[in-house]
């Protein structure tokens, strides 16, 4: 081998080294910090999502701490059913105070609505009606939920029954239902239990 060939060969050996390292060294490792960046990738992604979890948690303690607030203000405008009487008598009273005339009450059956109980009033008034839309005003001002529903108005000018009296004009003769809510207490308790459960 003369001097040239062998220079050749060295120079051949000599380029090859870094392109043999290239593909036997560099490439596998070029892959492999590639694999590990996509996992770190990954990681960082699964982190956050975490993070996002645990702050919808911390939120819905919040909204779950609302909700007892709110269960127990409704609770508080909720007479048991024993009280149910005396707001009867309340309204009444309003009713007098604004010259209505209640004309019948008839109970209904109570209805269960939701965890607590309905307990609907077929109510007959006659009066002003300038009284009427007071009593509907001071009905509303009442620290207890009440609901009026079907109502139907009508004019009148004298009072139903025996007597029939002569009203004065502007009265009217109002039918409704009146419906009062209170606390059915077993039922009551097993809400705030499942919510505090919850929470």
């Amino acid at each position: 081998m003369n001097g040239l060939t062998r220079q050749l060969v060295f120079l051949a050996v000599l380029s090859a080294a870094p392109i043999l390292s290239w593909y036997l060294v560099f490439m596998p490792q070029n892959e492999r910090i590639n694999e590990i960046n996509e996992d770190i990738r990954e990681r960082q992604e699964k982190i956050q999502a975490l993070d996002l979890i645990l702050a919808q948690a911390h939120g819905l303690g919040q909204a779950v701490d609302k909700g007892m607030e709110a269960i127990a203000r409704v609770e508080s405008k909720l007479p048991t059913q024993q009280d149910v009487e005396s707001i009867l008598e309340q309204t009444w009273s309003i009713a007098r105070e604004h010259g209505l005339t209640v004309k019948s009450v008839r109970s209904e059956q109570p209805v269960p609505a939701m965890v607590y109980m309905e307990q609907p009033l077929s109510v007959e008034l006659e009066g002003p009606f300038e009284g009427f839309y007071a009593f509907l005003l001071d009905l509303e001002n009442l620290p207890r939920i009440t609901r009026i529903f079907n109502l139907g108005l009508e004019r009148v000018e004298t009072t139903s029954g025996p007597s029939r009296k002569t009203l004065p004009p502007g009265s009217v003769k109002a039918d409704f239902l009146l419906s009062i809510y209170f606390a059915s207490d077993p039922a009551g308790s097993m809400l705030r239990t499942s919510m505090k459960e919850l929470h």
